[in-house]
């Protein structure tokens, strides 16, 4: 869908006032702010899918959780009360947390978890970002049920880049496991082996009538008028799973990539992996019938390292209020919308290139200070004594970052840094490439044991940053999801097999490089991305795969404060749980 002809030179003007005149642009914008109030209790709610019930944690009893509305340059105030027996913490995944990076939420990271009983209240104020985000618990597997969206409309008397819509829909895709998650990934990281595999994938909390024992009400239903545009807020809250989504004889425009609008281009299949948003628009057909279409999602994988979920979720798109309710077998009977094979990596690689930023300034940063080459990947750990394991050859499946897999402290690494007390916390020896070079993409090398430790990257306040992630294959190549809290980056260049530093950056693009805060490391490739560190604190790297996240894929970046008072962390509220 064409941007309206009148957006580029207005929006071109008004980055150009921005930068001669921040102050008046801050005032004016705050005029027209308001502060949303949000209460979540965290609670224990019995939900029923697949002819099971079980006692899930939820967000006020609802599963997926409400959703959060606010405008560009609103304020939220969140009070979270944690009623279960869990430790629980909540990211505000995507928010760029400016300034209040205690409300970022990742355990042990920025804060210490809200224990039973007790609450915290998340403040933070949206700067600088429109279109879809979303919450999820953050520590160990919870945000299986706690997650729901964040809904970020453009300032007031602004519009969209794109045809206005008629209505909004959130479509969040989900995991369901019968079993609890906290005894999955308990046994798994116990045994050393993959985890079990979840029973079904969801839309908005339902997995659909494709899999057994599922009753007609566990089916998501989108009513459609005829010759309307619908903008999906499309979200992969999925735990383990990148996924394809269609639409039966449908076609979507993809307008917005992590909340930052791009390109307009179109196509019949969106890819989207876990922690990535996207919007897109649906043009529904002139139908005068009661006509129902089939949407649908499965995963992408090539992972050799263990089995994988590999069913299919159904929705229904009905047209012209068709309301009446339907048998499992109608909907079976209805064409299945035709996605790309399991392991379509080179579909993959295509999608993702063809994400550009919308522009008209583009704030990549053209020369940089720092550069870093992580390898990211699987491992493994010995097996303990008087144990048998069930992982490669009798050891443990691990995950690292340049072979440093990262060990969760006990005290957040925020708290640790601003009152200086980093002794025995973490230490800020990351290596900046791998210590161990090897053929990354070729045959494993003879020691795949990972290495542990607390460790963090320092960087200089406002130092610009060019990081290459590559991909290994030990155990097998597979598609990493990486997301960087705190910052968007832009996503400059990719590739197949190994990065070759002489040649591979004469290929970048840093004119219209699509901005995210969740790339896909491809599988068997390299990704390499650029961003500015004007962020003071601590900010977690870390695989969306939530499987690898617990195997170690994952580290922190630790920001400097400026020499200005904008460019300071302000002291910790005085509620931050305590460990």
């Amino acid at each position: 869908m064409a941007a309206p002809s009148t957006f580029l030179p207005a929006i071109f003007f008004l980055a150009c006032f921005t930068c001669l005149y921040p102050d008046l642009a801050i005032a004016k914008h705050a005029a027209t702010s308001v502060t949303r109030h949000y209460k979540f209790n965290i609670r224990m709610h019995n939900v029923t899918r697949l002819c099971g019930t079980k006692s899930i944690i939820t967000v006020n009893g609802k599963f997926p959780g409400p959703r959060i509305i606010a405008r560009e340059g609103d304020r939220l105030v969140i009070k979270v009360v944690n009623h279960v027996a869990n430790n629980i913490s909540i990211h505000w995944h995507g928010i760029r947390q400016l300034q209040s990076g205690w409300a970022d939420g990742p355990a042990y990271i920025t804060q210490c978890p809200i224990q039973t009983g007790q609450s915290y209240v998340y403040n933070y104020t949206i700067i600088g970002q429109t279109g879809t985000l979303w919450y999820h618990a953050h520590a160990s597997w919870i945000r299986a049920t706690l997650y729901g969206p964040i809904v970020i409309l453009p300032r007031r008397n602004t519009s969209y880049p794109f045809v206005k819509p008629y209505k909004e829909v959130p479509i969040i895709f989900g995991e369901w496991w019968k079993s609890d998650t906290e005894a999955v990934i308990n046994q798994a990281l116990q045994t050393g082996a993959g985890p079990n595999n979840s029973d079904a994938y969801t839309i908005n909390g339902l997995p659909g009538p494709l899999y057994n024992c599922s009753s007609p009400k566990e089916t998501f239903r989108l009513n459609v008028k005829a010759g309307k545009t619908y903008l999906l807020r499309l979200i992969n809250a999925a735990l383990n799973d990148e996924l394809f989504f269609k639409i039966s004889n449908h076609t979507f425009t993809v307008v917005d990539a992590d909340a930052s609008y791009v390109k307009p281009f179109e196509t019949d299949t969106v890819y989207i992996t876990p922690g990535q948003t996207s919007n897109v628009l649906l043009k529904t057909k002139n139908i005068t019938s009661n006509a129902r279409f089939l949407m649908a999602a499965r995963p992408y994988s090539t992972a050799a390292s263990g089995t994988f979920d590999n069913t299919t979720v159904v929705g229904v798109l009905e047209y012209n209020h068709n309301t009446i309710q339907f048998s499992n077998a109608s909907i079976k009977s209805l064409p299945l919308p035709s996605l790309p094979a399991i392991n379509a990596t080179s579909y993959v690689a295509n999608w993702t290139n063809k994400f550009r930023s919308l522009g008209p300034v583009v704030n990549v940063p053209q020369t940089v200070q720092n550069r870093y080459f992580f390898t990211v990947g699987l491992g493994n750990d010995p097996c303990s004594k008087n144990q048998t394991c069930q992982g490669p050859n009798g050891t443990k499946f691990a995950a690292s970052v340049n072979n440093v897999s990262f060990n969760l402290p006990t005290t957040a690494l925020l708290q640790a840094q601003f009152f200086r007390k980093s002794n025995n916390v973490f230490s800020t020896n990351f290596p900046t490439s791998p210590l161990k070079p090897f053929n990354y993409t070729g045959p494993p090398p003879n020691n795949t044991m990972v290495s542990h430790g607390t460790k963090v990257v320092s960087l200089p306040y406002n130092a610009t940053v060019e990081l290459v992630m590559q991909g290994t294959t030990i155990f097998g190549a597979e598609n990493h999801p990486l997301h960087l809290h705190g910052f968007n980056f832009y996503v400059v260049g990719q590739g197949t097999g190994n990065f070759n530093s002489t040649s591979d950056p004469a290929n970048f693009n840093l004119v219209d490089p699509v901005e995210r805060n969740t790339v896909g490391v491809p599988s068997g490739g390299w990704v390499a991305v650029r961003f500015r560190a004007d962020n003071p604190g601590v900010w977690f790297m870390h695989c969306h795969i939530e499987i690898h996240l617990s195997w170690g894929l994952r580290m922190a970046w630790a920001v400097m404060d400026g020499k200005l008072p904008n460019q300071k962390l302000p002291p910790p509220p005085s509620d931050l749980p305590k460990c």
